[in-house]
């Protein structure tokens, strides 16, 4: 299994504050802004990265973690053999990933996903 990345999720409703510590001071670039979650990355390593998000729009919890490998699906079948607590379903999300939320053994939620194609007119 290939892991891409790993990102910290932040959870705060303070948006343009944070916009202004972490791409005005730290230096950070706004990779993504759906204006409910922020995604800030290095412009030098584009894997270095770090999240920000309001209120998940289509998951009933927030993440505190996000994992992207590259094949999600095969993650969520093992996920579900080993009987660990999916709290968000294997789903594919208008903005082109493909992800699931899994509780880990401390008790964070772990958005593990891949990037998928975006279908056209979209």
């Amino acid at each position: 299994m290939d892991i891409r990345r790993i990102v910290m999720d932040i959870h705060s409703d303070q948006f343009d504050e944070n916009r202004h510590f972490y791409a005005d001071l730290i230096g950070l670039e706004l990779g993504m802004d759906l204006g409910w979650i922020m995604t800030f990355g290095s412009p030098s390593n584009p894997t270095v990265q770090l999240t920000v998000i309001n209120q998940d729009q289509t998951a009933p919890v927030n993440p505190n973690l996000t994992i992207e490998v590259d094949d999600v699906k095969t993650v969520y079948g093992n996920a579900i053999k080993m009987g660990f607590k999916i709290v968000h379903p294997l789903t594919d999300e208008p903005w082109g990933v493909r992800r699931f939320f899994v509780v880990d053994p401390n008790g964070l939620v772990i958005n593990v996903m891949s990037h998928i194609a975006v279908p056209s007119g979209s």
